[in-house]
């Protein structure tokens, strides 16, 4: 008969961040999707003011739960995961309690604006398993974020670069554009909660991954001076190691509000279908919010459809 966890708020030491990268593998393996976006993972290391870890461990001091709230934005965002052995014990339960509690009055931090935030839980792939979790408990879903998929071939591989009148692409520098990125993808982003809150920290955390490759990531720039500051991008991602059939992402396409318009979304899109194609992937995928009726209608002309969904909870009214 298993005990109630015992739960720790500290940053994570190196060898409990590797026991939370294992324990989300074992939850993949079993549910076939990642329970922990990579956002959470990028910060397993963070040790900051608006962020809580905490970590749920068993008899034998085995991590079997872990949960990040992230107070950053207009509402508190939270993601958990529990090992596969250890569900339906109360330890989803416990995290979820203790995610309403930091978000209402967080633990570690009085800073103005870090109380009393709504509470908002990502649940990745909309399993069974965690619909009745949420309903059970009082929770409703607030937002869907769209997997979208389309097939790779060799006719995206020999697409032509579309034409951008005043306009040249190029590809991103490290170091020497990632201030500019940065600024341009808060003005592309200035709604969404999360994308547009990434600073040249959350820049470098990335290009420290091993599917970072500057050569998949498109700047368009005015093009009598190619060195000025970017109107639009596109950001391509490979994870290395994949068995098979390889996926590509389209990782992120921004484009300022001074150059929406000009068709430079459904040009970068396929700028990063022919990259992900000639690389050797042969099918791309993409996220977008399913409220995003304008990007919605440009990846559906481009192809792609619907393959999976997450999903976010809110607490009903009165819950």
């Amino acid at each position: 008969m298993s005990t109630s966890p015992v739960l720790s708020f500290d940053p994570l030491d190196a060898p409990t961040q590797d026991a939370v990268r294992a324990l989300a593998a074992a939850a993949a393996a079993q549910d076939g999707v990642a329970p922990l976006s990579e956002q959470p993972l990028l910060r397993l290391g963070t040790d900051a003011d608006w962020l809580t870890h905490v970590v749920a461990r068993g008899e034998d001091d085995a991590v079997v739960g872990y949960l990040q709230v992230d107070r950053g934005g207009d509402d508190a965002s939270a993601e958990l995961v529990v090992h596969p052995h250890r569900r339906r014990q109360g330890v989803g339960s416990v995290l979820l309690r203790t995610a309403e509690r930091d978000a209402r009055l967080p633990m570690f931090s009085g800073a103005p604006g870090q109380r009393g935030k709504p509470l908002r839980v990502w649940a990745h792939g909309d399993l069974p398993a965690a619909r009745a979790f949420a309903a059970a408990r009082g929770y409703e879903v607030a937002r869907e974020l769209l997997v979208l998929a389309r097939p790779l071939g060799p006719d995206d591989a020999a697409r032509d670069v579309p034409d951008l009148p005043g306009l040249a692409l190029r590809t991103f520098r490290p170091g020497a554009d990632d201030e500019a990125w940065v600024r341009l993808n808060a003005r592309a982003f200035a709604d969404h909660p999360e994308q547009g809150r990434l600073t040249v920290e959350d820049l470098h955390d990335r290009q420290r991954e091993p599917w970072f490759d500057a050569e998949g990531f498109f700047l368009v720039v005015p093009s009598d001076d190619v060195t000025a500051g970017p109107l639009g991008f596109l950001w391509t991602k490979v994870e290395p190691g994949q068995d098979g059939s390889r996926d590509g992402e389209v990782y992120a396409v921004g484009v300022s509000p001074d150059a929406q318009g000009r068709g430079l979304g459904r040009a970068l899109t396929a700028v990063g279908l022919r990259h992900l194609a000639r690389v050797g992937c042969d099918r791309a995928v993409l996220y977008v919010d399913g409220d995003n009726a304008a990007a919605l209608a440009t990846y559906a002309g481009a192809g792609f459809e619907r393959a999976a969904v997450d999903v976010q909870y809110a607490q009903t009214a009165g819950a």
